[in-house]
């Protein structure tokens, strides 16, 4: 039995401090009349081993009721009772800072759990766990710092890139299995690992909430359920706190490779979803102080699609979300965070945006989030859409538009042509004025939420069924394109032209100004089988099947030379807009021209070619470099171009065949892309553009 709490004047931080001799256990709660810790032997008790009871005179100041417990140390486990209006006091209540959580159960096991019932108590009811973050010995390592310019970012499910039975690691689908292909980042020249939610979420939320969707799971994790704590059941050890030490081990194996770790972050909403969802923290604790509610009948508002909204402009749960971010800086070393629906966190407590949300003035001010990578996901599920605006400006912005005008362009939109060009050039019309310019943009064609790479190229409609909505969930304005056959295929014609306009896609995004980012997999052609929101799938639906990478060798070789094309190039990773003018006596740092040599035909054009400028006075370095002459054809044939003069050296071409080049004039033949790079920029050169003597 421990001895009694000890009254604590300071008043600490929500969660469980441990110190020499006890552990200070805090909890912010102002509407209990009485609280009571609960401590463990096993996640999976079902009663305490032993309840203390907090004195509300003694053990509570400023709505916190906190005390220190003597002789509770790393490891214990915990929950909390509480009494307060409307309120069971039987039922457990989580610590909503925990470090880590245990449940007891290997991920997707059912043991303990009641189909259709929440659990309220007992075995089932994951326990807290106390943690001494001293404990481990980070070996010198720190965030990575580095450059903006030098990220080429790739997004992956920590389980899903690994559990298929074609990974060939050891321990698949954990933490350590996804550090066992850390040689596979590096070949393919990634910089930064974006991983999907990594907090602790219940996967098997589906299994206790609705019997039609018993057999699915929440895979992408978008239902937080502890924002502070490492998801446990990602770890091998099954002993309390083995999550936190594992991937601070494999932080500190991707910062030995040079690859920088991004989270992605869900605080715009929470796993107690309305008001007939499960009740974890939030709800039982003070649901007014941290949801937005509905005008007139106080219900939960729900601007994310998910059942609530945190109420994030809120004083005491912005200080917390600055905690929790601290936390995995200082004690994870995490490089990076990108926020998701990032939009509804600037909602005040009305609903309604503001102009200048508390929230994200306290984490750009915060000291410990000085040099991290802050990505904002421009919008929440209720039509507020702030890409190009999104309050503050350390953000960088998940660019949305990118994608769409990308797709539109090569599944051959008439009037694209300008759209494409504004997106290569780093979309300056959405991001003019902000501090890192181009490198605003975050770029893609494909990420977790949508169409996989390979399926733009394969399906006109999503192919839901399975996520057991009636095929109504997902996005529906795709912008993808079927190459003539929807879905699977054996044709060798079409399998060569989805193959081809997979390379263009590719091309685009990696030729693009801006910070590139790459879908798990879609460097060889993983297929969700036309499933677009597969947040539900822990199958070979969501799976990488890494047979795939043999299969399509070409598609992957291709992805790598883009890669170190990008990475040999300073004049694709400007920190400023290009103009296209000449300044102080400097070449233009862009040339933009048609098939004929002269200014292209924005308006109604389908081929355009592109001049990049290697010079130091336009890549803002020291040492020249070559520079890159860029053809582009759309879906209009073959397409013959009169660049400017060379010497040229052929870097990349999409087509099965090289393009013809006569010596003036070259013949693309489209879709497709292709790359040159000539001679060193010296600054003195005189651009001649051969023009096509038919044309006058």
């Amino acid at each position: 039995m421990s001895a009694d709490p000890v009254f604590l004047w300071e008043c600490r931080k929500p969660g469980a401090h441990p110190e020499p001799g006890g552990t200070v256990f805090a909890l912010r709660c102002a509407r209990a009349t009485r609280a009571w810790l609960m401590l463990f032997d096993s996640p999976t008790d079902d009663r305490p081993r032993e309840e203390i009871e907090l004195d509300p005179i003694r053990h509570r100041r400023e709505g916190i009721w906190q005390a220190w417990v003597p002789d509770v140390h790393h490891g214990a486990l915990y929950a909390w009772r509480i009494e307060a209006p409307d309120w069971d006091a039987s039922r457990w209540v989580l610590d909503p800072c925990a470090s880590a959580i245990a449940t007891g159960r290997r991920w997707g096991e059912t043991r303990g759990l009641t189909p259709g019932r929440w659990p309220e108590r007992g075995a089932a009811f994951p326990k807290c766990v106390v943690v001494d973050d001293s404990r481990y010995d980070w070996h010198g390592d720190a965030p990575l710092q580095r450059p903006l310019s030098d990220i080429v970012v790739y997004e992956a499910h920590l389980r899903g890139y690994t559990i298929h039975s074609s990974s060939g690691v050891v321990q698949p689908g954990t933490y350590a299995g996804f550090a066992e292909k850390i040689p596979w980042l590096l070949e393919l020249g990634v910089t930064a690992v974006e991983f999907l939610p990594l907090h602790e979420f219940d996967e098997m939320e589906f299994y206790v909430e609705n019997g039609a969707r018993r057999h699915l799971r929440n895979f992408w994790g978008y239902s937080p359920l502890a924002w502070f704590a490492p998801n446990s059941r990602y770890a091998v050890g099954m002993e309390p706190g083995a999550p936190v030490g594992e991937f601070r081990d494999l932080v500190r194996a991707l910062h030995a490779a040079g690859l920088e770790v991004w989270l992605d972050v869900v605080f715009n909403h929470t796993a107690e979803d309305g008001a007939s969802g499960p009740v974890w923290s939030f709800k039982a604790l003070d649901r007014e102080l941290y949801y937005l509610r509905q005008p007139g009948d106080g219900g939960l508002a729900d601007v994310t699609g998910c059942g609530n909204t945190v109420n994030a402009n809120e004083p005491a749960v912005a200080e917390l979300i600055v905690d929790c971010l601290r936390r995995w800086v200082r004690q994870f070393h995490v490089d990076g965070f990108r926020f998701d629906l990032a939009a509804a966190l600037t909602r005040g407590p009305d609903g309604r945006p503001m102009g200048d949300p508390p929230l994200l003035a306290r984490i750009a001010a915060e000291p410990a989030l000085q040099h991290v990578k802050l990505v904002a996901e421009p919008w929440d599920a209720s039509g507020l859409y702030q890409l190009g605006h999104f309050p503050g400006r350390r953000w960088l912005e998940w660019n949305g538009r990118f994608r769409d005008d990308v797709r539109r362009f090569w599944r051959g939109e008439p009037g694209t042509l300008g759209l494409l060009a504004t997106r290569l050039a780093g979309s300056s019309d959405l991001f003019t004025g902000r501090p890192r310019g181009p490198l605003t943009s975050v770029n893609y064609i494909a990420c977790h939420d949508g169409f996989t790479l390979a399926d733009v190229v394969a399906y006109t409609r999503p192919r839901n069924e399975a996520n057991g909505e009636g095929g109504r969930d997902g996005e529906r304005h795709n912008h993808s394109f079927n190459c003539g056959v929807e879905g699977p295929t054996d044709d060798p014609a079409v399998l060569a032209f989805r193959r081809r306009q997979q390379k263009n896609l590719l091309a685009t995004l990696l030729l693009a100004q801006g910070v590139p980012m790459l879908l798990a997999g879609d460097e060889f052609g993983r297929t969700q089988q036309g499933n677009n929101n597969a947040y539900a799938q822990d199958n070979g639906i969501s799976w990488v099947d890494w047979s795939l990478a043999d299969r399509n060798r070409d598609l992957l070789d291709w992805t790598r030379q883009l890669v170190r094309l990008r990475r040999r190039h300073r004049s694709l990773r400007r920190t400023r807009f290009l103009t296209g003018r000449s300044e102080a006596a400097s070449p233009p740092d862009i040339e933009w021209f048609g098939p004929d040599g002269r200014p292209p035909d924005w308006d109604h054009g389908g081929a355009l070619g592109f001049r990049l400028s290697g010079d130091p006075r336009c890549t803002g370095v020291r040492e020249a470099e070559p520079d890159l002459l860029v053809l582009i054809a759309g879906r209009v044939g073959a397409v013959r171009f009169y660049p400017p003069h060379g010497p040229w050296r052929l870097e990349l071409c999409s087509a099965e065949e090289p393009p013809a080049w006569d010596g003036a004039a070259v013949v693309l033949d489209g879709p497709a892309v292709a790359v040159w790079s000539g001679p060193v920029s010296d600054g003195s050169r005189s651009v001649t553009v051969n023009v096509d003597p038919a044309s006058g």
